[in-house]
């Protein structure tokens, strides 16, 4: 029978959902200070106009509005002039160019604990540029489409992103899955990821760094005593660990696996995928690969704001 779930916070959600919708625009004082640029030591050339703060501040106004570059010049003016702030705006051009490089970090509003936290890790794709699926249904194609693979490590317990990478279509989920680790800076003691990240690089990294890897195996897959013949380069470790998860699965039957080793805690992960395509969108408006990488940054912490507003508390009835 399929699970019934009760919102236990519902007043305190619904609040939240409200305010992401809100328009009520303020400028912290100490944004105010740091808007203007300042010169740094030892580099030559003209001091920035603009910090980075500047900068990221008319980049997330341009994600979240889904604005171009032109019209968010025109916001951000808009909104200085109601405000009465003497300061400059960014132009368009500016934006645009001091994507490439730019510091984004993501927000967290839980306090990281030193006993580490448990992770759902999935991917998804972004498209680029090409033409719409109707068009392409009637009448063929006409120029190539362009495609960029997003993998995002979320937190099970607060729903926050605690890391993302950007990569080519070509990258594998597993490859992604060492990229994800390496920008993670809590302690981790549980990864959980779909059957894409059954494969011994994942293992490795998980044995290396002391945590559990929760994915299911192969379903013709065959621990290391029944394949003598096609010994994998891989620790004894990892093929330590992945011949106790098949034969697991063998015993407990896969289903019960998946419940008793909490697989079903990864469909938090695609909960973060459709809540940056439902409210940011799917596709990348800009067109360098560094350029695309800033862009995604400023999605994910955006999101990372709006959670911190509020998310539901649900109980199983």
């Amino acid at each position: 029978m399929p699970k019934h779930y009760r919102v236990r916070n519902w007043k305190e959600y619904n609040e939240a959902l409200v305010k992401r919708g809100s328009i009520t625009f303020w400028f912290d004082e100490a944004v105010i200070k740091q808007w203007q640029g300042s010169r740094v030591k030892n580099k030559r050339g003209r001091p920035r106009k603009f910090s980075d703060e500047a900068i990221i501040c008319g980049l997330t106004m341009k994600a979240v509005f889904r604005l171009s570059f032109r019209a968010t010049q025109g916001f951000i003016s808009s909104l200085v002039n109601c405000l009465k702030l003497k300061m400059a705006v960014p132009d368009y051009t500016l934006l645009c160019k001091r994507q490439k490089g730019l510091l984004v970090r993501l927000p967290k509003k839980s306090i990281r604990d030193k006993a580490g936290i448990d992770i759902v890790v999935d991917t998804t794709g972004l498209k680029v540029f090409g033409e719409g699926e109707w068009k392409v249904r009637q009448q063929g194609y006409v120029k190539h489409r362009l495609w960029r693979k997003l993998h995002l490590a979320v937190n099970s317990q607060s729903q926050e992103i605690e890391s993302y990478e950007l990569t080519d279509l070509g990258v594998q989920d597993s490859e992604g899955f060492n990229l994800l680790l390496k920008s993670l800076e809590s302690p981790i003691n549980k990864a959980i990821g779909d059957g894409t990240y059954d494969r011994f690089s994942c293992y490795e990294e998980a044995s290396r760094r002391k945590f559990r890897l929760v994915t299911p195996p192969q379903r013709n897959a065959r621990t290391s005593e029944e394949r003598k013949d096609n010994k994998k380069k891989a620790s004894f470790e990892a093929v330590q660990r992945r011949d106790e998860t098949i034969r697991e699965v063998r015993e407990q039957g896969r289903a019960h696996w998946k419940i008793k080793a909490g697989y079903h805690r990864r469909s938090l992960a695609e909960t973060a995928i459709y809540r940056i395509k439902n409210i940011l969108g799917s596709q990348l408006s800009t067109k360098l690969f560094e350029h695309q990488k800033t862009e995604v940054a400023i999605w994910c912490r955006a999101i990372n704001k709006m959670t911190s507003l509020g998310m539901p508390k649900t109980i199983t009835l």
